[in-house]
């Protein structure tokens, strides 16, 4: 046993857990992306509208979770048959079928911009709870360590997870979301403080956050194309059975390997979250990251219909547009979880402002699914290059400006980015209609680029001493590299 208890103290082993934690609640946020446009038009709209909206809103008659041959009133099985049969006026004249047609067109219309309204909302609903709850998750892994909400994480998780496995309303699916938010918030702060109390070396701390998003990138990569395929070949639940299934593994990792003794944040006391608001230089961090993950976030819920309206694209290419993006996150994580260190953090963090900007003002110039890989591809790797960066510097900024307690400033970190994820997705379809999918590009890239420059702020933090420092008597700040 004495292996055991030996291996189980290896911080290595801990950036496994958060690495399988943040590879499923990211699975689990893009799974609902090629699923829900498709499935959402099958549970409120009737018959006749239905079949004028089946084009644009289904891959082919064959369509996914969907049974030709038995009618059922199971909305997860739902049959093409019982909207065929659904009684519909019989005309006797041209003039009446004109006036029938109009009338069904006007439903299908009205029907279809309903559920734009309730799509924008229920995917906006998990960052938006998530940004709710997250400033009590950091003060309370402060206080009893990461171990419990970590675990607290993974039980939300599998809850909502069955959840929209069996949900058959969209209240169900709506509040499946949301309590993914709250889930999603305990393992990401729990997780990333985790990881920051056990490496305590700032240039291993570096490599180890770009690691652990690599598994966020790894989820966010295979989600959309998974529940995509799946849902076309098998139906709407298998996706989130088999999610369910690989949760209830990641429970069970945790509780063979997770010590709350050994990553509690101990007996120091946590620097307040609202010192840590007031602090320019963590504000500047949190900012680039609100503002790079926003384009992203932008993209979610517009890119489906700018595609179909513009390039006639077939449902399996939308859920593969995102595939560059999630590829290239996934290097660029990695990649500079090393060389940020090398090159300077600010330097990272700044360059790949600049390619999120020029990425996003490259995407409405592509006329295919092909023109989008550059554009897709350069905003997952200049992302990636922003969060791997700006995950350490938050990190650092604690150790060097406040106490050494990681869970506030992580939530703060993650708010950052639940912003981005809820402003994007509630907000998106009414400013593509207001101001047109290119021009919203434009103005998200534009901001991007502007912002960049601040970036260079954090290339000499000050040092804040505290009165336990041997060296305080001096006074003053000292400049230190990030």
């Amino acid at each position: 046993m004495a292996w055991l208890h030996r291996i189980r103290r290896s911080p290595r082993l801990v950036l496994v857990v958060v690495c399988v934690a943040l590879l499923l609640d990211n699975m689990q946020l893009t799974v609902v992306v090629p699923i829900i446009p498709a499935f959402l038009p099958l549970l409120e709209c009737s018959g006749p509208e239905l079949q004028t909206l089946l084009p644009s809103v289904l891959p082919s008659l064959g369509a996914p979770g969907l049974d030709t041959a038995s009618p059922t009133s199971d909305p997860q099985t739902f049959s093409l048959q019982e909207v065929w049969t659904e009684p519909t006026p019989e005309p006797t004249d041209q003039t009446s079928t004109d006036q029938v047609n109009e009338t069904t067109d006007a439903a299908a219309s009205s029907c279809l911009q309903m559920q734009h309204v309730r799509l924008d909302l229920l995917f906006a609903s998990k960052a938006l709870v998530q940004l709710l709850v997250n400033p009590f998750i950091g003060p309370l892994t402060n206080r009893i360590g990461y171990h419990i909400p970590m675990f607290a994480g993974f039980i939300i998780m599998f809850v909502s997870t069955i959840m929209f496995a069996f949900s058959g309303t969209y209240a169900l699916l709506f509040f499946a979301r949301s309590l993914q938010g709250i889930g999603s918030s305990f393992s990401s702060v729990a997780g990333l403080g985790m990881l920051a109390s056990v490496y305590t070396d700032d240039e291993e701390r570096g490599i180890a956050m770009g690691i652990a998003l690599g598994g966020l990138a790894m989820g966010v990569l295979i989600g959309a194309p998974f529940g995509s395929v799946m849902y076309e070949f098998v139906g709407k639940s298998a996706p989130f059975l088999i999610l369910a299934f690989l949760a209830v593994f990641d429970g069970v990792l945790q509780l063979c390997i997770l010590q709350p003794s050994k990553i509690s944040p101990g007996s120091v006391e946590g620097t307040p979250l609202l010192t840590l608001l007031k602090d320019p230089y963590i504000l500047i961090s949190a900012g680039s990251l609100c503002l790079s993950t926003l384009g992203l976030a932008f993209l979610e819920p517009t890119l489906r219909m700018w595609m179909i309206e513009t390039m006639n694209s077939p449902e399996w290419q939308i859920g593969m547009a995102f595939l560059p993006a999630g590829v290239s996150y996934l290097i660029g994580t990695n990649l500079f979880g090393v060389l940020a260190n090398k090159m300077g953090r600010w330097l990272c963090s700044m360059l790949g402002m600049f390619i999120v900007g020029i990425s996003l003002l490259c995407v409405p110039f592509a006329t295919s699914i092909y023109g989008l890989i550059g554009p897709n591809g350069g905003l997952g790797f200049a992302i990636g290059m922003v969060d791997s960066s700006m995950m350490a510097i938050m990190g650092y900024l604690v150790d060097i400006r406040h106490a050494s307690v990681y869970g506030s400033v992580y939530a703060i970190a993650d708010v950052a980015l639940c912003m981005g994820f809820a402003i994007g997705p509630s907000t998106g379809g009414a400013l593509v209609q207001a101001v047109g999918f290119p021009t919203l590009m434009v103005f998200i890239g534009v901001i991007n680029i502007l912002y960049a420059p601040l970036c260079f702020l954090l290339r000499h933090p000050a040092v804040r001493k505290r009165e336990t420092d041997p060296k305080s008597a001096a006074g003053g700040v000292v400049p230190f590299p990030v």
